[in-house]
């Protein structure tokens, strides 16, 4: 009997050790890592454009590099403008991607639709104008490029007509369709400029086609708002000169290259990221240029006089520090009509509803 409780003091002691042996265990066990930001990407068109849906992945990429183990990236390609995107956009959410970046302008009412079910989701649309309570939207200058591009094309054409491949007739794009121009008569009162439109945004035949029959009409300098290098290519093969979009297409070009206006979309998306991951982000809406380094003109062909050179470079100083402004009156319409009075700057709301051609501009705006 009396060893029996002797084993069971004896027993106690070793129990409570061992509880109090488990608890410290448990307290040193590293806790669990948080479950990183699952970022979704929907383009346009293929990561292999070279053009528009390309710099949307470089800075999908530079993204997760930044960021690391902390957010996790995916992308869909090739996605129709329209409302089947938003079974894309569904998928996405379903998966538990925290971040959705739509990188293209015909998204906005599918993105505004699934974000209504998905109120925990942040939505980001590139190019769009409408916001909710959990979207937001982000776009790049593109009438930067377009200009500084417009200037070089004005003092390198030998036939004073310029000829531009439009995507789709949007204000974005009409506004950069006239920048071009301006930038090309502001050293070049001579200048026309031809456009003809494919109504895509990526259709290298329609491009390669559209490229062709420019070249047919005078042009010998081309420019583009589509998202492949087919225009470059075509000015290449046609002996003329012409220009990458969106992307550093100079590879494409030859000696044909005069320069490419590219986007750099990281630090719009490094900054969204960011906000997230502190959860303090809120729908706003961001328009950046060359100002925040989101436009870029690049490569600029040693074929170029340096007389020019310097011109181009001055006025994209300006824009950088807000020295220079593009839409400066007086700036008229087709018609004549003055749309910027002598001296007036176009505010963003004028730039954002451009639907018109400037003088110089030859044909009709689609639809108008």
């Amino acid at each position: 009997m009396e060893d029996s409780m002797l084993k069971t003091l004896l027993k106690k002691p070793l129990v409570a050790l061992a509880a109090v042996a488990s608890v410290l265990a448990m307290s040193t066990v590293p806790a669990q890592a948080t479950d990183p930001l699952k970022v979704g990407f929907v383009y346009v068109g293929p990561v292999g454009d070279a053009g528009w849906s390309f710099a949307h992945n470089q800075a999908r990429l530079a993204l997760q590099a930044k960021f690391g183990d902390k957010i996790k990236t995916q992308f869909v390609e090739s996605v129709p403008e329209g409302p089947d995107s938003a079974r894309v956009f569904r998928d996405l959410a379903q998966q538990g991607d925290g971040l959705i970046f739509a990188t293209s302008f015909g998204y906005m009412e599918s993105v505004l639709r699934v974000a209504k079910d998905f109120p925990n989701i942040k939505f980001e649309h590139a190019t769009g104008y409408k916001t909710a309570k959990n979207v937001g939207t982000y776009d790049a200058r593109t009438y930067e490029g377009a200009y500084l591009a417009g200037v070089l094309a004005g003092g390198m054409t030998k036939t004073n007509v310029l000829g531009v491949v439009g995507s789709v007739p949007i204000p974005e794009v009409i506004r950069n369709i006239d920048s071009f121009t301006l930038g090309a008569q502001s050293v070049n009162p001579k200048i026309t400029t031809k456009v003809v439109w494919v109504n895509k945004w990526f259709d290298p035949p329609k491009e390669t086609e559209a490229a062709t029959s420019l070249i047919n009409q005078g042009a010998d300098v081309l420019f583009q708002n589509t998202d492949s290098p087919a225009v470059l290519q075509t000015a290449a093969k046609m002996g003329k000169y012409g220009f990458g979009w969106d992307s550093n297409m100079s590879k494409f070009g030859g000696k044909s290259h005069l320069a490419s206006a590219t986007i750099n979309w990281a630090p719009l998306y490094e900054m969204l990221t960011a906000e997230v991951l502190k959860g303090d982000w809120k729908p706003a809406q961001y328009w950046w240029g060359m100002k925040h380094d989101t436009i870029q003109l690049q490569d600029i062909s040693p074929a170029v006089p340096e007389a020019l050179k310097k011109t181009v470079l001055e006025r994209e100083a300006g824009l950088k520090n807000g020295s220079f402004s593009i839409w400066k009156g007086p700036i008229v319409d087709q018609s004549g009509k003055t749309m910027v009075a002598a001296g007036q700057v176009a505010d963003d709301k004028f730039l954002h509803g451009i639907t018109f051609y400037v003088k110089g501009v030859e044909g009709q705006v689609p639809g108008r």
